[in-house]
């Protein structure tokens, strides 16, 4: 007897063996000495036969007992009512009556039953997520790379792979080796301005091709999001089933596109000899690889822990100090809300990320040492202009580290005693005794706040504009 037989599979070979050889269950009870009932329990997989009872079935029915206990349904027929079965035990199917299989029902009537299953179940395992799943999501992605401290050698890996499939001679990534790239992975590269506005690209699994703007969005130029779509490709990303999964394959595509445009390689050796000469910059390794200075920044992350023995943190955030992005593995303390999510947050006004915006010249480097109760920091900020709104991008270490590093010499400090309210939170005290009675703010509320994320495998994406934009654009492929 196998360890684990799966009851309903062995009832329906059973039945099928009886009723291959035209014997009722009466007839098969008077062979083998058992009661109708006690066969038609075997049969419905409410009863486990016993080793003796199992040889005597085989040997009625003229078969092996390894025919008996196969682990595939003698047909489809039979595949289809254990699925309603196991359905039917389903505690998400709780609420609906239970369903009796007879011969009457035709074996297309069960397979459409079967699939109204299968879709029900996809749908709740594509369940719109809350904004609450969405921050635990968020947490749980970053306690997994503060714990590997940002660094993923798998990823490295791929992306030395994909470079070294080019020869590519190091520095900037050209039109031309990118090219290069797609065609050694069987892709094109496409650029088309009708998008759907949900989405940054699209890659036609079917003919081959990814689709781009050739507008740069932020710190995303065309080529870091042709990378980031050939990065779910080359690291074998399947549809998310969950939000986790969703946010946890686009940090990876990130930082495949990242790996690829500034490579481990050289950017180690350039980090290194930086950090010899006490003279680390985030901005140097931007114009070396002529990337965004946001996705240097996310590079210096992470290959300064692992070569350079240095932790830090990062952050960017806008004008009134909401965090959208954050990492640390430095100690530095961000705000929280009861989660433990930091997105959404607002950050201490005397950190270096809300100070740059009121610098004589904000899109200018600016340095800071910031004390806080987990200790003292340098940090460098750089807003970063957008079409909609600046954002600044902080990089930050702890006190000892700031010797290796550019600026380390400015005079610009500042204490922070958050989360203690009385740091920046409340008004001061004269100030709320003259106007807390005498005010009534009417708050812009952020509507995204209450709604809950779209549904679907890819959160804010419209499939049907998706899907009818690969339909407009297949065309041209015909013939």
């Amino acid at each position: 007897m196998p360890d684990q037989l799966d009851l309903a599979t062995f009832g329906q070979r059973l039945r099928h063996h009886r009723l291959a050889r035209g014997l009722t269950l009466a007839e098969l009870g008077q062979r083998v000495g058992r009661a109708p009932s006690a066969l038609s329990a075997l049969e419905h997989g409410r009863r486990e036969p016993k080793l003796s009872l199992l040889r005597a079935l085989a040997e009625a029915l003229d078969v092996t007992t390894d025919e008996l206990l196969a682990s595939q349904p003698p047909n489809r027929r039979a595949e289809l009512e254990i699925a309603i079965a196991r359905a039917g035990a389903d505690p998400a199917f709780a609420g609906l009556p239970p369903l009796k299989v007879s011969k009457r029902v035709s074996t297309d009537v069960l397979e459409h039953i079967v699939a109204l299953y299968d879709e029900l179940k996809r749908r709740d395992a594509r369940r719109i997520a809350t904004p609450e799943e969405a921050r635990q999501a968020n947490t749980e992605l970053r306690a997994m790379m503060r714990k590997r401290s940002n660094y993923f050698p798998e990823i490295e890996r791929a992306a030395a792979q994909a470079l070294a499939r080019v020869d590519h001679p190091g520095g900037a990534l050209s039109q031309a080796m990118l090219r290069q790239i797609l065609a050694r992975h069987g892709f094109s590269l496409r650029y088309a301005e009708d998008l759907p506005w949900s989405v940054r690209s699209i890659a036609d699994l079917r003919h081959r091709r990814i689709y781009v703007r050739r507008a740069a969005m932020g710190m995303h130029t065309a080529a870091t999001i042709v990378l980031q779509t050939l990065g779910h490709v080359v690291l074998e990303h399947h549809p998310p089933a969950s939000y986790f999964d969703f946010l946890r394959q686009r940090i990876e595509a990130n930082y495949f596109a990242a790996a690829v445009l500034v490579p481990e390689r050289a950017a180690v050796p350039f980090l290194q000899a930086a950090k010899q000469q006490r003279d680390l910059a985030v901005e140097d390794l931007r114009d070396l690889f002529a990337v965004s200075y946001e996705m240097a920044c996310h590079r210096f992350t992470n290959l300064v822990t692992e070569h350079l023995g240095l932790t830090c943190h990062f952050v960017r955030n806008d004008e009134r100090g909401i965090i959208y992005k954050a990492y640390e593995n430095d100690g530095l303390v961000f705000p929280a809300d009861p989660l433990g999510a930091i997105e959404g947050q607002r950050m201490c006004r005397h950190w270096a990320g809300r100070r740059v915006f009121a610098a004589d010249d904000r899109y200018s480097i600016y340095y800071q040492y910031t004390d806080t109760p987990a200790g003292t920091h340098f940090c460098v900020s750089h807003v970063d202009p957008g079409r909609e709104r600046d954002f600044a991008i902080t990089l930050g270490v702890p006190y000892a580290a700031s010797q290796w590093f550019r600026g380390q010499e400015t005079a610009n400090r500042a204490a922070s005693r958050c989360p203690d309210p009385d740091c920046c939170r409340r008004p001061p005290p004269e100030l709320a005794a003259r106007w807390q009675a005498m005010s009534w703010p009417s708050a812009r509320a952020p509507s995204h706040v209450l709604a809950t994320l779209p549904p679907g495998s890819f959160p804010g994406v419209d499939d049907t504009e998706v899907y009818t934009f690969l339909e407009r654009h297949s065309r041209d492929s015909v013939g």
